[in-house]
């Protein structure tokens, strides 16, 4: 569901689990203890134990789904789409008219498309937050280190770093108490920049073609 949380376009504060906007204004808040050199564990108690152990076990039984997205960027600005994801290493999120983005994970890379500026950036999968969320096993443990836990209103929230390199920015994960499923996450980056995404209209278990997460052309190399 971490590492490289940069730009990837002008145009793009965030896309997705990416990566907060170099072009965007300074945040008020900026980063939290989660961007630093040293990571702290969260404390947690018994009970929370028990709730980190149902959501990890939640990520690992959604294989597939369809949804649509909203996401509000570092700046305020809004944006809709709809994301196709299929576990193991599959994600596509394709963003309404008039934006030109794109963004496709397969092959273990992630693409960013930018049809307006013909631009095409790749990733390693494993350099962003999408290596957590489309593993074959997801882990909140394995490579990763919780540094905070809320649970209030009906709403769970868990907050992960790459414990190798809490530096390099955290991902929120939240999830509705009942029935357990996810409702939205939020990326931090190194500059402090925030992009929060919400999911609407799930449908678990979508039937996906496969064509659906073939990868935009890219750049030679």
């Amino acid at each position: 569901m971490i590492r490289v949380f940069r730009a990837v376009a002008p145009l793009c504060a965030g896309l997705l689990l990416l990566a907060g906007a170099a072009h965007a204004q300074d945040a008020e808040g900026g980063a939290d203890t989660a961007v630093g050199s040293t990571v702290q564990p969260a404390r947690l108690s018994a009970a929370d134990k028990v709730w980190v152990a149902r959501i990890e076990q939640e990520l690992n039984h959604a294989l597939t789904f369809k949804a649509r997205i909203q996401q509000i960027d570092a700046e305020g600005k809004r944006t809709t789409g709809t994301v196709w994801m299929k576990r193991p290493g599959q994600m596509r999120l394709a963003y309404d008219p008039p934006s030109p983005l794109l963004l496709v994970a397969n092959q273990g890379k992630v693409v960013f498309r930018d049809s307006q500026l013909d631009q095409t950036t790749v990733i390693p999968m494993d350099r962003t937050p999408l290596g957590l969320l489309l593993a074959q096993h997801v882990s909140l443990s394995d490579g990763v280190t919780l540094t905070a836990f809320r649970h209030e209103a009906g709403l769970l929230a868990v907050k992960l770093v790459r414990t190798a390199s809490p530096g390099d920015g955290s991902l929120t994960l939240v999830f509705y108490e009942t029935p357990l499923a996810l409702r939205s996450w939020s990326v931090l980056d190194a500059q402090g920049y925030e992009t929060r995404v919400t999911l609407f209209d799930v449908h678990p278990g979508a039937d996906i073609p496969a064509s659906t997460f073939d990868l935009p052309a890219q750049p030679e190399e």
